[in-house]
């Protein structure tokens, strides 16, 4: 990365006024979505702010007359001039609308509608050098965004920005369930934990996504979409000013251990976050608004209409599924006449129980490959699983960790395109500055290029990049099923907590499917044939609740060969015509209903709570369904493996009695008579 002097800061603080001023005045503007409930409101404003001073631009968001952000500041810090915070006219505002629908065969909804109303307003300076600044907003029914535009322009060519200080001051009261990895460039994987918005210190590092409940009021998340060569954004709280978070851009890595001890506002002692050039525009700055957390998850596609449609001509190639998976279990095999580990028999060994159950796919994970990518060890034979998958119709995602790879990069893409594998997972990358961003769009599209899907471990969360790219099937960014195998963090609770969470940035690869299921108190943490806390219809349920387009099985073969539960995992999508959520509260439990075709699927999910439940099935059609129903057994509350199984009829008005065991769950398969 090019680096630039210190130069003082120059802060470009985007000022509103009425259509037609000259100068920045009192007027306000105003945006609203198209049912008319969410209204965005622009003014310039003096306020008494500990962190800011003098005349500033600020917005403010209501949902159904209710306010959900107070005035919140907005601006960029950019080195090079002195301080742009007043003497802007507005040149020029436009008003635009769009309402269109398109079609997305790889997600939680075929086909999603795109309808806003946007606002543009165009500011110059009023004196030398003239620089111009664009702020946009579009205000949907399920949220608003806003984003900066800098216009090509002499004044402001080449810059390195020092912050974006874009403010989110909620409403008095307002809590939150906040992932806070406490710094920048991590996995991203963690624990999203309830915290009052006034306890969020300047000190703290928020991921994203960040769920919001307004007190008597909406339910709210701060999300970025269309990131696309610039740093992912986090936030923090800010000093004096309870309630108000601030954007913090992440620093690259060698600059990030000095970031930790200044302020926010302080980042121009340190290499700077972006540098770029104009014309350029920051990603959207996202709050999904509704009434309910469930809610959230069902219009969750607003991120992916804030991206660019998709790029690829043709994505027949692209194919959604299951895949049997070697890494969760140490690549362990049970009562076979060769020793497990990382070898060709028991690779082919996965192989064929993919193919004796219809999963598309068998991913190998690490220890395939030498320090070179294109080189396996000696104790794989690459040609011989080649051959074997595609004997078993079966297709091989090959994982690789990221730095050997990027050093092999066209030599790699091209040998795995000769080889005919399905793609490759990536892995390893623990940061989310700009140039990390700018390798795995590369990433993403050259893998494209040569119809290879592609999945992202040790990652950022998703942006949307997959609506350009929908060969991106996977994403980790979250604390996974992996680490049962050393710690008791995946919790029932955990497990009710992400979908809330996580999961409203996009698909999220937890990796379930454990079949050695722990009763509450009878969990071990262990590496050899590993355990999952809850039950096994807890965990079948997951392959319903939880969005992943390329989805594990995180068990050896023999753990579900004959095993109740199997006959549900060889028959649910990865990718859906249709989501429902029925019901649910973070960290407690959650009832989601998707379908594929005419086949509706169910899957419900508690704490270590016990529930009863009698869930509506008001989304089946007219005709009578043949509900396959497997649902936690007798013995479950000691036995986290008992299931049970059995056949009933349901329609449309129906109410389905159900009993939850402590973290338990249910899954339901609806096919129409």
């Amino acid at each position: 990365m090019k680096k630039f002097p210190r130069f003082p800061v120059l802060s470009v603080l985007v000022i509103f006024a009425a259509a037609g001023c000259r100068r920045a005045g009192s007027g306000t503007l105003t945006v609203a979505s198209p049912d008319g409930n969410l209204v965005v409101s622009l003014a310039m404003k003096t306020l008494s702010q500990p962190y800011l001073a003098g005349e500033r631009a600020y917005y403010q968001v209501s949902y159904k007359g209710r306010p959900v952000l107070l005035d919140s500041p907005l601006g960029l810090d950019i080195f090079g001039a002195r301080p742009m915070d007043q003497d802007f006219e507005v040149i020029a505002t436009d008003r635009q609308a769009a309402d269109s629908t398109w079609e997305n065969a790889f997600g939680a909804k075929r086909r999603v509608r795109d309808h806003y109303h946007q606002l543009t307003v165009s500011l110059r300076e009023t004196k030398e050098p003239w620089r111009r600044v664009d702020l946009v907003f579009r205000s949907y029914d399920e949220g608003i965004a806003l984003r900066y535009v800098l216009p090509k322009q002499e004044a402001l060519d080449r810059f390195a920005l020092q912050a974006e200080n874009t403010g989110f001051h909620f409403t008095p009261g307002a809590s939150a369930w906040a992932l806070n990895m406490g710094r920048f460039n991590t996995h991203n994987e963690g624990e999203y934990l309830p915290i009052r918005l006034d306890e969020i210190k300047p000190s703290d590092v928020i991921n994203l996504p960040l769920l919001v409940r307004i007190p008597d009021g909406p339910w709210a998340a701060l999300l970025e979409a269309d990131l696309d060569d610039y740093a992912n954004m986090y936030v923090g709280g800010v000093s004096g000013a309870p309630g108000t978070l601030i954007s913090r851009l992440c620093l690259p890595p060698r600059k990030e251990s000095v970031a930790r001890n200044l302020p926010w506002n302080q980042y121009h002692a340190i290499e700077q976050p972006v540098v770029a050039a104009t014309p350029k525009s920051t990603p959207w700055r996202v709050l999904m608004i509704a009434p309910t957390p469930g809610r959230l998850i069902e219009t969750s596609d607003l991120i992916l209409n804030l991206n660019p449609p998709c790029t690829v001509a043709d994505t027949s190639w692209i194919k959604p599924g299951l895949a049997a998976w070697d890494w969760w279990t140490e690549s362990f095999a049970k009562n076979v006449p060769f020793k497990p580990g990382m070898n060709t028999a028991t690779m082919k060994h996965y192989i064929e129980f993919a193919g004796a159950h219809g999963f598309p796919y068998m991913l190998i994970d690490g220890g395939w490959h030498t320090e070179d990518v294109c080189k396996p060890v000696p104790a794989i034979d690459m040609p011989a699983l080649l051959a074997h998958a595609k004997s078993r119709n079966v297709r091989l995602v090959l994982w690789v960790e990221w730095v050997a790879f990027e050093k092999k990069l066209e030599e790699a893409l091209d040998l795995f395109e000769a080889w005919g594998v399905a793609g490759f997972k990536i892995d390893g990358m623990n940061r989310d500055d700009q140039e990390m961003v700018k390798l795995t769009r590369k990433w993403v599209r050259k893998a494209a290029e040569h119809h290879l899907l592609i999945d992202l471990h040790g990652a950022y969360k998703e942006t949307g990049l997959r609506r350009m790219y929908p060969n991106l099937v996977g994403v980790e960014a979250v604390m996974g099923l992996e680490y049962s195998l050393w710690s008791e963090r995946i919790t029932p609770e955990y497990d009710v907590t992400i979908p809330f969470t996580r999961m409203l940035a996009g698909p999220m690869d937890f990796t379930p499917g454990a079949f050695r299921n722990a009763a509450r108190g009878k969990f071990e943490a262990r590496g050899r044939e590993p355990m999952a806390q809850g039950t096994r219809a807890h965990q079948l349920a997951a392959y319903v609740v939880y969005e992943a387009p390329l989805g594990m099985l995180a068990d050896y073969p023999e753990a579900y060969e004959g095993r109740p539960g199997l006959e549900f995992i060889e028959k649910v999508p990865t990718v859906w015509d249709d989501t429902r959520v029925l019901s649910g509260f973070p960290g407690e439990s959650i009832v989601m209903a998707r379908r594929k075709g005419d086949v509706w699927y169910l899957g419900a999910m508690t704490n270590w709570d016990p529930r009863e439940m009698a869930i509506p099935l008001e989304f089946l059609g007219s005709s009578d369904y043949e509900a396959r129903v497997f649902a936690d057994g007798p013995e479950a509350a000691s036995d986290g493996t008992s299931l049970s199984i059995e056949t009933k009829t349901y329609k449309a008005g129906d109410s389905l009695a159900a009993r939850l065991a402590p973290g338990g769950g249910l899954a339901v398969i609806f096919s129409p008579k």
